[in-house]
């Protein structure tokens, strides 16, 4: 669809959304709103580049006849380019679940204890991570290691607004991501490298994925953990079977057994829109080539090395010296390096 159609779009969704009926459904008011928050930076950028072509025409013109015009020219010549730039990268089609939450598996792999202390770590990070950006997370089930690691932990991310979509960011974290320090338990203090898996999944709601009642197995047993008081003595813990495509899901950490089926039913959900997409098109895999599912540490896509406090990731070949500051959370630079990248690679292959 080139400029002129999706202006018109533009225009048609405005005097729809300006009807009243509209809005008498909800998901269709919804879809338009969304499309046209979508295309609104595309019209405006268009916008300010005619009107600022216009008027580098105008100072041209008057440039000679004074000097002073033609330092404007010249501003105006570069903020063309800029602008130019921006509607390029505007117009290079965007993944459709870039506005979602997300739901954010990760799991312990190779390397025992050491692995699922390090999936603590990635957790916290994920959590610092959230906090300094202001979006909102929930743990909704853990599975909890004997030395206080995780050996899987699930959380659901949040926005606090529409336009700040969590998947357009954390897509980019699903993988292998692998550790090399030496472990609390090593008394020898020999490096070790261990690793954990992360999968990032768009939050799906109801309207993505249709699910019938009829074809899911659910049971229900007792909650397992370390021990103590985090175990439940009553049969609270959920586990949901959706028969005809043979997705398993379990949650234990809510105290009771319709909040652990509703947390359940937001991963299964989750678990289905992602495999829904990879089977839709080459496409959609693409945009998950990174995610493996298996935890093997020779697929790995970053390296967090605690001897050199060194953070490497192995896609786009980032690299940097402040992996404590990145294990608090400042994840800014590594993700804006994936970002870019993929909008590199984006461009070329429309030009």
């Amino acid at each position: 669809m080139n400029l002129d159609d999706l202006t018109s779009e533009y225009a048609d969704i405005e005097k729809r959304l300006s009807d009243p009926a509209v809005h008498a459904d909800q998901v269709e008011a919804r879809r338009l709103g969304k499309r046209y928050a979508e295309l609104r930076p595309i019209v405006e950028t268009a916008r300010d580049l005619r009107t600022t072509q216009d008027d580098l025409g105008t100072a041209r013109e008057l440039a000679t006849e004074d000097p002073v015009f033609a330092e404007e020219a010249a501003d105006l010549d570069k903020r063309i380019g800029a602008l130019e730039d921006t509607l390029r990268k505007l117009l290079v089609p965007r993944d459709p679940n870039d506005d979602k939450d997300v739901i954010l598996e990760i799991k312990a792999g190779e390397g025992g204890e050491e692995s699922a202390l390090f999936a603590g770590d990635l957790l916290r990070m994920y959590l610092r991570h959230a906090e300094r950006i202001g979006w909102k997370t929930e743990i909704i089930d853990a599975q909890h290691s004997d030395l206080g690691g995780y050996k899987d932990v699930t959380v659901a991310v949040k926005s606090r607004s529409s336009s700040d979509g969590v998947w357009a960011r954390l897509k980019y974290e699903g993988g292998v991501h692998r550790v090399q320090r030496v472990p609390a338990t090593e008394s020898q203090g020999r490096i070790h490298t261990s690793a954990a898996g992360v999968f990032v999944m768009p939050e799906a709601e109801d309207i993505d994925v249709q699910i019938d009642s009829n074809d899911l197995r659910i049971d229900v047993f007792r909650s397992s953990g370390p021990g103590g008081q985090s175990v439940n003595t009553t049969d609270s813990a959920v586990r949901i079977t959706h028969l005809p495509t043979g997705i398993v899901v379990s949650c234990q950490n809510e105290k009771s057994q319709l909040q652990n089926k509703e947390q359940a039913m937001r991963i299964l959900r989750a678990r289905m829109l992602a495999a829904a997409e990879e089977e839709a098109g080459a496409a959609a895999a693409a945009e998950r080539r990174s995610q493996v599912r298996t935890v093997d540490r020779s697929e790995r896509v970053r390296t967090y090395n605690f001897p050199e406090n060194r953070i490497s990731d192995h896609r786009v070949g980032y690299k940097a010296y402040n992996l404590d500051h990145v294990l608090d959370g400042d994840l800014q630079n590594v993700i804006q390096a994936l970002v870019d990248a993929d909008m590199e690679h984006k461009l070329a292959e429309a030009t």
